[in-house]
């Protein structure tokens, strides 16, 4: 088992960096004064069209996309590196496209899906939401109930779908909708391809969330779309959106991982410089041991990282391993984050630091792609029942 990158691979990723530090850490202090005065978190069109045009310069586009749409086609032990760069700053920014509908995409398509969905997205020129969640229904795809109903040449949807990034600029929503309800998750479960527009398709309302996050709710009500727009196979869509589960969750990960040395970073900067009481923070055994006890955590998550990755490039199943990954990094991550704002005293409640916008953002990781208890509780099921 070989986590080497390759010399190509290497140097996307030191560019990756760069691009976080030269081009992102600058924009830090306007997203906090920003978000401080009650304004958006999110980067203005003004803010990202310079960005989006760095990007192309420097090939930072589609970099997990395939290499016919254009692509650098990354694996994903090199994805790693490109996710801890994003998670180290609280910046909002994603390399187009965002990865986890690309690969669902990518595992479902057919032809003329490829050409009129897949292509133009994994070329950056459209925006993709997905529509899973359901009010009451949370983490159990068991409680879904919205209802996709074949008549004649058409699909007929209803029902209610919540917690959905990006559906207000989407160009098109993957929506997971029962098609058998006597199969449920074994085989009931399908995804439609719903174009922005299309009637019976309407945002409820604007679900605004800590840290300046936001997700809408949406309403299907007789939404008629045609036989074509189902993707994939009918009952088959509960694996692909797995798929897509699994890569958002190594994308988590990684980002955690980031976030955490951050933490680890400004820590050790502020122990060092601070006194209290005639000595520095750095003589203190709280400090010392909080340093140690992330240096190996963060030591163990980036070799966790690194091995579901290069499993996953061997093209295995690493459902388990995503769970632990995503489990593990986010506490990892809040802890991390938690007592660098304890080493910076009331300093670190302030929104002039990035720890509150930090803190807020892997406090939402740890509910959504699944919360920890129900990670917890997959992860033990397995265990034991792989030892009855």
């Amino acid at each position: 088992m070989d986590f080497t990158l390759d010399e190509e691979y290497r140097l996307v990723n030191e560019t990756v960096a760069r691009f976080v530090d030269n081009e992102l850490m600058p924009l830090e202090a306007q997203v906090l004064a920003r978000e401080a005065d009650g304004g958006p978190h999110e980067l203005s069109e003004n803010e990202l069209a310079p960005l989006h045009e760095k990007c192309r310069q420097l090939g930072l586009w589609g970099l997990d996309s395939p290499a016919e749409t254009g692509g650098a086609d990354l694996p994903a032990l090199a994805l790693v590196g490109v996710n801890e760069a994003l998670g180290r700053t609280i910046v909002p920014f994603t390399f187009p496209p965002d990865s986890p509908n690309l690969h669902m995409l990518l595992a479902t398509v057919n032809d003329q899906q490829r050409e009129k969905y897949l292509e133009p997205y994994a070329r950056g020129e459209t925006v993709s939401a997905i529509a899973i969640s359901e009010p009451g229904a949370g983490a159990d795809p068991a409680g879904m109930i919205t209802r996709a109903v074949r008549d004649g040449d058409d699909w007929v949807i209803n029902g209610r779908k919540i917690w959905i990034s990006r559906i207000d600029k989407a160009d098109f929503a993957i929506v997971m909708a029962v098609t058998d309800p006597e199969k449920g998750s074994r085989g009931g479960i399908s995804a439609f391809l719903v174009d922005r527009g299309t009637p019976g398709l309407e945002v409820a309302r604007k679900i605004r969330l800590i840290g300046g996050h936001y997700n809408f709710e949406v309403v299907l009500d007789n939404c008629r779309i045609p036989a074509g727009q189902l993707l994939g196979k009918e009952g088959q869509g509960f694996a692909p959106m797995q798929l897509r589960l699994v890569v958002r969750r190594l994308q988590m990960g990684a980002w955690c991982l980031g976030m955490a040395r951050r933490a680890l970073g400004m820590i050790c900067e502020q122990a060092n410089q601070r006194v209290t009481f005639g000595a520095p923070l750095a003589d203190r055994q709280s400090i010392q041991w909080w340093v140690a006890d992330l240096e190996t955590r963060i030591h163990c998550l980036q070799l966790m990282l690194w091995q579901a990755a290069w499993k996953q490039d061997q093209g295995q199943d690493v459902r388990t391993e995503a769970s632990m990954i995503k489990l593990y990094g986010t506490e990892l991550a809040s802890d991390a984050i938690d007592w660098a704002m304890q080493t910076f005293g009331a300093m670190g409640m302030t929104k002039d630091l990035p720890l509150q916008l930090m803190a807020q953002r892997v406090r939402l990781m740890r509910i959504y792609e699944g919360p920890s208890e129900i990670h917890r509780w997959v992860l033990a099921r397995r265990r034991l029942k792989s030892s009855a």
